[in-house]
C-alpha cells in the first residue's frame, strides 16, 4: 500500500541502495500457514537428500561423489527450511551472531570444499573429511539454538576424557 502511495503522490525513487537480503526479506511477506508449509517441505527435501546420499554411497566409482553432492545439498536445504520460520534477513543476522559465527563460517566453508573436492580436486578422501566437519558444524550450530546445550556437550566430553 505505501508503494502504491508513493506512485501515485509521484514520490517513485528507485531505491538502488536496497541490498540482496533486504528484498528478500521484502519478498517474504508469507502467512505462517504458508511458512510453515515451506519450512517443512524444504526440511523433508533435506532429509531426504542426506537420506539418499548415503544410499548412493555404495554405488561403484561414482557413489561417494553423489554422496557429496546429495548429502550438501541436504544440509544446505535443512538450514534453508528455517529461513521460512524466521525469514531470510533475520536467519542471516542470527548466523553472524557471536555464538553461532565461527560455527556459520565452518559449515558454510565446508559446503564448498566439500563439493570442491568432489569435482575440482577429485579426492575422495578429502570429500569424506569435510562431509564429517560439515555434520559436525551443522550440528555445533543447531547446538546454539538450545539453551546451555552447548555447555552440556563440553561438560559430557571433558567428564569422558577424565
Amino acid at each position: 500500500m505505501d508503494k502504491l502511495k508513493k506512485v501515485l503522490s509521484g514520490q517513485d525513487e528507485h531505491d538502488d541502495d536496497i541490498n540482496i537480503l533486504q528484498a528478500a526479506n521484502e519478498a517474504s511477506r508469507l502467512g505462517w500457514g504458508t511458512r510453515v508449509k515451506g519450512f517443512i517441505a524444504c526440511f523433508v527435501l533435506g532429509v531426504v537428500c542426506s537420506v539418499l546420499g548415503a544410499c548412493m554411497l555404495w554405488l561403484p566409482r561414482i557413489g561417494l561423489v553423489l554422496f557429496v553432492v546429495f548429502y550438501t545439498l541436504g544440509n544446505f536445504a535443512s538450514l534453508t527450511s528455517t529461513m521460512f520460520l524466521m525469514g531470510p534477513l533475520k536467519q542471516v543476522k542470527k548466523m553472524c551472531e557471536k555464538t553461532r559465527a565461527l560455527a556459520s563460517a565452518i559449515m558454510l566453508t565446508c559446503f564448498a570444499l566439500t563439493l570442491c573436492a568432489a569435482f575440482w580436486w577429485k579426492n575422495n578422501g578429502l570429500a569424506l573429511l569435510f562431509c564429517i566437519l560439515q555434520f559436525l558444524a551443522f550440528a555445533w550450530y543447531g547446538l546454539s539454538y538450545i539453551p546451555f546445550a552447548r555447555d552440556a556437550v563440553i561438560k559430557m566430553f571433558s567428564m569422558c576424557l577424565k
